[in-house]
């Protein structure tokens, strides 16, 4: 059985786009994630979303907010990220978790149990670092 919670880095989705981004460290990583699901005009796959969650987590944290659940050994590589357009990375950031939020299979699977208010305000709580003024 996979692991799965109402934070983004919860399950086993999020937890392989983490690796990759690890083994990365590139912002590249973060755009191949964030786009298509920022671009999306339909319905987001659940690895879709995860990544594009932990992606946008990454993007909050290099701005200086990381969530309560960021994974500690990120934080050496967000720290180090090299971007070539903060204000593009941060806008395909919040629009990926608003798609998310909007129609995706992430959004239905948790429509279906009892959490979805709570992962629902873990995307606010998201959106709201990814609006917040970085952290010098």
């Amino acid at each position: 059985m996979g692991a799965w919670g109402h934070f983004n880095f919860d399950n086993d989705d999020a937890v392989d786009f983490a690796g990759e981004f690890m083994d990365s460290g590139s912002e590249v990583t973060l755009l191949e994630a964030l786009i298509p699901a920022a671009e999306a005009d339909e319905y987001l796959e659940v690895d879709v979303a995860a990544a594009a969650l932990v992606a946008a987590e990454i993007v909050a944290a290099w701005r200086g907010h990381p969530g309560s659940d960021f994974l500690p050994g990120l934080l050496p590589k967000v720290q180090h990220l090299d971007v070539s357009d903060e204000d593009e990375l941060t806008d395909l950031a919040r629009r990926a978790v608003e798609s998310v939020l909007k129609e995706s299979e992430m959004q239905e699977q948790w429509a279906e149990g009892s959490e979805l208010a709570a992962w629902e305000a873990a995307q606010q709580d998201l959106l709201g670092r990814l609006k917040a003024e970085p952290v010098e």
